[in-house]
C-alpha cells in the first residue's frame, strides 16, 4: 500500500482504528460506566469523519489496483451512512437505557459495522464488496444477539450467524467461478465478460450464486425464509421485562 492508496481510505482507517482503540481504553477504565459517553464520542466521530468526506477532495480516485474506488456517489452514501448511524446512536440512548442494554460495546459494534458499509459502497471488486460485507455482517451478528441473558436473544444471533455463514459461502463459490471464468473479480471486466453472444455456463452459474449469496444477505424472496425467526428474536430486545 503506497501514500496514494491509504489517503484513499483515510476514513475507513481512522473510524477502524478509532473503534479499536476505544474498545481497549473503555475495558480497562470502567466499562459500562462510560457508555453515555461512548455513544456521544461515537456519534462525533461519525459527524466528523461525513464532514472530512463531504467537504473534501471531489476528484475520482481508485487504491489497490481499482479494488477500492472513490466517486462523488460513494463519497455520498458514505456521508449519508455516517450520519445516520450517529443520529440512531443519540435517538437510541434513552430507549436502551431504559431497557438495561446500554453497553459500551454497542456503539463501537455500530461503528465497525458503518466501516463495512463503506468498504461496500467504495467497492470495485467482488472480493472488496465481500470484505465489507462481512465486516458489517460480523458486528450486526452480535448486535442481533447483545441481550446475553436473553434465550430469545441468543437464538435470533445464532440463527442469523448460521445463515450468514451460508450466504458468505454461496457469494465466495459464485465468486471463485465468475475468477475462473471470466479471468477477473472486478466490476468491469465482469461486465465486459458478459458483453458476448454465448455467455458460457460456469459464469453464468457464478453470477446466480452470487445473486443468490446477496439475496440470502438482504433476506429478499425467495431465500428469505430465515427472517422471520431472526426477527423474533430481535423483536426481544425491544421489550421491558
Amino acid at each position: 500500500m503506497n501514500t496514494a492508496d491509504f489517503s484513499v481510505v483515510l476514513p475507513e482507517v481512522l473510524l477502524s482504528l478509532y473503534a479499536m482503540l476505544a474498545l481497549v481504553v473503555f475495558v480497562y477504565t470502567g466499562k459500562d460506566k462510560h457508555a453515555v459517553f461512548s455513544i456521544w464520542l461515537t456519534s462525533g466521530v461519525l459527524i466528523l469523519l461525513a464532514a472530512i468526506i463531504g467537504f473534501g477532495q471531489s476528484a475520482e480516485s481508485t487504491a489497490f489496483n481499482d479494488m477500492f474506488t472513490d466517486d462523488s456517489f460513494s463519497r455520498f452514501a458514505k456521508v449519508f451512512i455516517l450520519i445516520s448511524a450517529a443520529i440512531v446512536l443519540v435517538m437510541g440512548q434513552d430507549y436502551a437505557s431504559k431497557r438495561d442494554m446500554l453497553k459500551f460495546e454497542y456503539p463501537l459494534l455500530v461503528a465497525l459495522a458503518v466501516v463495512g458499509m463503506m468498504v461496500m459502497v467504495s467497492a470495485g471488486s467482488l472480493l472488496t464488496l465481500y470484505m465489507g460485507l462481512e465486516l458489517q455482517s460480523l458486528a450486526l451478528y452480535v448486535v442481533a444477539s447483545f441481550r446475553r441473558d436473553s434465550a430469545k436473544s441468543t437464538e435470533a444471533g445464532l440463527k442469523y450467524f448460521v445463515l450468514g455463514a451460508l450466504s458468505s459461502g454461496l457469494l465466495l463459490y459464485g465468486s471463485s467461478l465468475i475468477y475462473g471464468f471470466a479471468g477477473t473479480t472486478q466490476f468491469g471486466g465482469i461486465l465486459e465478460a458478459t458483453q458476448v453472444e454465448h455467455l458460457s455456463v460456469g459464469l453464468l452459474l457464478g453470477l446466480v450464486f452470487v445473486l443468490a449469496g446477496l439475496a440470502f444477505k438482504v433476506s429478499a424472496a425467495p431465500f428469505h425464509m430465515w427472517t422471520p425467526d431472526v426477527m423474533r428474536g430481535l423483536q426481544h430486545l425491544l421489550r421491558h421485562f
